[in-house]
């Protein structure tokens, strides 16, 4: 099965903490829409500070529901300029996402 990641990477005047907390209130939206249970069970994500991005595994419902609450947040808090999204969908190149 292919899945589908996406990898956040910023700018240098992103403050972390603030990715981080975006993070963690896309995560606590995706609890309220999916059950705390569920996120638990299919949620997974990757956020290494020292390299400045987050890795969101899609293929899942959660995974996709967090995404895009996540994109949402740092667009906005960050803007368009200072976010760079991409989609990742080889199941090889997944693990090469957060070390890029």
């Amino acid at each position: 099965m292919t899945r589908t990641i996406y990898r956040f990477t910023f700018d240098p005047k992103a403050a972390f903490d603030d990715i981080e907390a975006s993070l963690l209130l896309a995560v606590f939206a995706a609890e309220g829409l999916h059950g705390a249970a569920r996120v638990r069970m299919d949620a997974s994500y990757l956020l290494p500070a020292k390299r400045r991005v987050c890795v969101i595994d899609a293929s899942t419902r959660v995974g996709r529901t967090i995404t895009t609450i996540f994109t949402s947040f740092v667009l906005r808090a960050f803007g368009a300029d200072a976010v760079r999204v991409e989609r990742i969908r080889k199941a090889t190149d997944a693990a090469k996402a957060v070390r890029r």
